[in-house]
């Protein structure tokens, strides 16, 4: 990321790595329920077709918050919370963590990057990513998906337990269903989150509108998750309804991206914009904030360990 001043410890790739995973887990333990909420309004439509006129109705954010609560009980809005830790884990070590190593590369070492090749190095890390956690993806999306049952019983019982009823009952394939989607989606994300947060991040320093410090960062981060909703959503819906749909629901991503403007129409693509938008505002305001301090913390700590006196 830019923004480090020549008195400051550069990090290396390896505390990147992991102190973005880090960073992306603290994100969200914050932010899960927020993102419980726009899974169910994602698969409103859909569930409903399924369970008739006696499916559970979710209005809002909050709302879809308080009604997961009353019928299912506050644990319901971290179901998946452990898919979801092995996700981030996994996941944005690689997307986040690699960022710049990416960036280097492309530039063949340099310091100047343009928006092309920024663009490139966020559309790798995302496809290297979604390669790695797609499992961890579907079991998370699953779990947030479910709900529990008229005799009390849930769709899966643990996330172990989640991981081997997909793996037996849809084959090993079926852990990376929604795959192609994914990749999709995470190559805009990834370009829309990290590049956003480094122009924006880059143009408060260049003009001197803030210090590369915590303000600086939020700033950053609140432009880069509003950016990344508007041009997200619409395939963050269809990957949400392609993994969690059962066995030959769906021919393919596109098939469900049809059947949804079909029977639902258009607006369906933008179905929990809201919790979208306030759960990857506040999850990137979480995220690179505590990513920033840590990176610094961590080449800090290094620095002493080494050099000690």
């Amino acid at each position: 990321m830019v923004g480090m001043k020549s008195r400051d410890v550069v990090p290396s790739a390896a505390i990147k790595f992991f102190g973005a995973g880090t960073a992306a887990c603290i994100a969200d333990l914050v932010t899960f329920p927020l993102d419980t909420a726009k899974v169910r309004l994602q698969i409103q439509g859909e569930s409903e077709k399924a369970a008739g006129s006696g499916a559970t109705r979710y209005r809002g954010v909050f709302g879809t918050i308080t009604t997961m609560v009353r019928t299912e009980g506050a644990r319901s809005l971290y179901s998946g919370l452990v898919a979801g830790l092995q996700r981030q884990m996994s996941f944005a070590s690689v997307r986040i963590g690699l960022y710049d190593s990416m960036k280097q590369f492309y530039t063949r070492g340099t310091e100047s990057a343009s928006i092309v090749v920024r663009l490139m190095a966020g559309c790798t890390t995302g496809a290297m990513a979604v390669a790695f956690a797609q499992p961890t993806d579907v079991v998370k999306v699953r779990f947030q998906a479910q709900v529990r049952l008229a005799d009390g019983g849930r769709r899966y019982s643990s996330t172990l337990d989640a991981y081997k009823t997909i793996a037996r009952d849809e084959g090993v394939r079926g852990l990376w269903k929604g795959c192609l989607p994914n990749i999709t989606r995470n190559a805009i994300v990834n370009c829309s989150e990290l590049v956003t947060y480094d122009i924006i991040k880059e143009l408060i320093l260049k003009y001197d509108l803030m210090t590369d410090n915590l303000p600086c960062h939020f700033t950053a981060a609140f432009g880069a998750g509003f950016c990344t909703t508007v041009v997200a959503s619409p395939v963050d819906v269809v990957k949400t309804r392609f993994m969690n749909s059962g066995s030959g629901q769906y021919s393919s991503a596109v098939n469900c991206a049809l059947t949804m403007l079909r029977n639902e129409g258009p607006t369906a693509f933008y179905k929990g914009f809201m919790p979208s938008f306030l759960r990857l505002g506040s999850w990137n305001i979480v995220m690179f904030v505590t990513y920033e301090q840590l990176k610094r913390g961590m080449s800090r700590a290094q620095q002493y360990w080494e050099s000690p006196f």
